[in-house]
């Protein structure tokens, strides 16, 4: 019999094995990525420190788009960008937590990129 996969337990294993050769400094943090069915939470992370120096999500005020799709990728991507630069941090390591680069992830990789944001 076919046993059915774990899809977190897989994206979890992704992540795991992504995150072994990839880590944010001060210098070039970590821009960590976490999407739920119904949200899109961003992250710019200092993994020496151990400190979340920037965050966007959905939730926030600025995005007028309050789900989990390309359009509020856009608009997140854009927020997480702006508010990095900001605080002066123009490069990062983009990490995708496990996700396939495609669809949100995607278009959240680019609105950073095009707003301004290295990676």
């Amino acid at each position: 019999m076919v046993s059915k996969t774990n899809r977190k337990l897989e994206r979890t294993r992704r992540h795991k094995r992504v995150r072994t050769k990839i880590s944010g400094t001060a210098e070039r943090p970590r821009l960590c990525v976490f999407r739920s069915n119904s949200n899109l939470y961003v992250q710019v992370i200092d993994d020496v420190a151990g400190n979340t120096i920037v965050s966007a999500s959905t939730l926030d005020k600025e995005i007028k788009t309050k789900h989990s799709n390309k359009e509020a990728a856009k608009e997140v991507g854009t927020l997480i960008a702006k508010r990095a630069i900001e605080k002066n941090i123009n490069e990062v390591v983009f990490d995708r937590g496990g996700y396939i680069y495609h669809g949100v992830v995607k278009e959240l990789a680019e609105a950073a990129r095009e707003s301004g944001l290295k990676f």
